[in-house]
């Protein structure tokens, strides 16, 4: 594509070098590109508020290249969405290291924050409802995959209680979704600090596992 690249006006013959050419990008270099630009307009506009148009224009191409390496904004849109939840769940899974149940909760806490941190666009485009026909596209997802994680834990820890094992998965999530929702809040607020954040979310969450009641009753009228 000749909009790829800029050569200067000069007629010279010389074997002097030109100044001004670009170097065209690589397929590789351009669908990064077209990713990165991607990224930032959807964590901004959202899906609906993102137009094919508009990333062809901030990349400095014409539509056909966007269609060409992703088949249009759904493709592109769910490879973003896809990377973000691998790097989000690499960095769950990578953090779950510590031998004690408090401490596990504690790295949990802190991936999710970390990844909110760092890769705040990424998160914000993973907190909204996915258009893209995926199971990974929407936050619900998110809080199943990352509470998977976790579920052997809990399960080993329901075990050595003397605890129902088979209710871990439901505890995972339970656990998992305060973490992720309080997430969502601050990545807005940013405050308190982020330890202090991971701090009272353990607070809450290990004082409630400790004091588990191993068959919970209702004390309400309602019992169904």
């Amino acid at each position: 594509m000749m909009g790829d690249v800029a050569i200067d006006g000069s007629n010279s013959s010389s074997d002097k070098p030109r100044r001004g050419r670009r170097v065209r990008m690589t397929g590789a270099e351009r669908r990064q590109q077209l990713l990165d630009i991607g990224r930032t307009l959807f964590a901004e506009k959202g899906f609906e508020g993102t137009s094919v148009e508009e990333i062809a224009a901030k990349a400095g191409v014409s539509k056909p290249v966007v269609y060409e390496h992703f088949g249009g904004k759904e493709g592109l849109y769910a490879v973003v969405v896809d990377r973000e939840m691998r790097q989000l769940l690499d960095g769950v899974t990578g953090a779950l290291t510590a031998g004690h149940p408090r401490e596990l909760l504690e790295q949990a806490a802190f991936a999710l924050l970390d990844y909110i941190e760092s890769y705040t666009d990424g998160f914000r485009i993973l907190v909204r409802d996915s258009p893209v026909a995926q199971s990974t596209g929407t936050f619900a997802s998110l809080i199943s995959d990352i509470a998977t994680q976790v579920e052997d834990i809990l399960g080993l820890e329901f075990k050595a209680r003397g605890f129902d094992p088979k209710l871990a998965p439901l505890y995972a999530q339970a656990l998992v979704g305060m973490v992720a929702l309080t997430g969502q809040w601050w990545l807005d607020v940013r405050r308190p600090k982020k330890a202090e954040v991971a701090a009272h979310l353990v607070n809450l969450a290990w004082h409630g596992l400790d004091g588990l009641e191993s068959k919970p009753q209702l004390v309400g009228r309602r019992k169904s």
